[in-house]
């Protein structure tokens, strides 16, 4: 399954309802030989409260997506909205746990969505690089800062690229062929 299967998933199957229980989460494969342990919560470098705007390249497929996001050292919760403020699903991440809810995707897309692979991402981009890059020595990745951007390596292998500016973090994933831009008030 590939890193990031979400957003093609949202785009095309908007139209019925279904949820995915809290269930606790080990571990995501950030490549195929890699064990990264979803970190705790108070691992957030910054809280923020805001909207985000998120437009995303899978495969050559533009995608576009509005989010509300609150992250502070209790949870993370996301709120994936359409253009006209329709409510497309619900992300929160606390205690270890992930949900995930949605009145318009089915159950039968859900048991292909990984929703932890949303917090995997948020907290590559967003969580204290000391944190970060201990876990990810643990699953065999290598850590690169310069200034604000990150680079994670699998040995001598760029595989994931965050860089951020005043107002956009961008997030390449070159090992799963996606990469996405979000928009907000990162520095305020």
């Amino acid at each position: 399954m590939k890193l990031f299967f979400l957003f093609p998933v949202y785009i095309a199957v908007f139209l019925s309802c279904a949820s995915v229980a809290g269930k606790e989460i080990q571990y995501v494969n950030i490549t195929d030989n890699s064990k990264f342990i979803l970190l705790p919560t108070e691992g957030i470098e910054k809280v923020m409260d805001m909207a985000q705007f998120l437009s995303a390249e899978i495969r050559g497929q533009n995608y576009f997506l509005n989010s509300w996001v609150k992250a502070n050292e209790n949870a993370i919760e996301m709120i994936f909205f359409n253009e006209m403020g329709a409510s497309l699903g619900e992300l929160s991440y606390s205690n270890g746990l992930v949900n995930f809810s949605s009145a318009v995707i089915p159950r039968a897309v859900l048991q292909f969505f990984k929703p932890e692979y949303i917090i995997v991402d948020f907290q590559l981009c967003f969580y204290d690089p000391v944190l970060l890059d201990k876990s990810l020595k643990e699953s065999g990745l290598v850590l690169e800062i310069s200034n604000d951007n990150r680079r994670i390596f699998n040995g001598n292998e760029i595989i994931i690229e965050i860089e951020k500016t005043r107002n956009t973090v961008k997030l390449v994933n070159h090992l799963r062929s996606y990469s996405y831009t979000l928009e907000g008030a990162f520095h305020e």
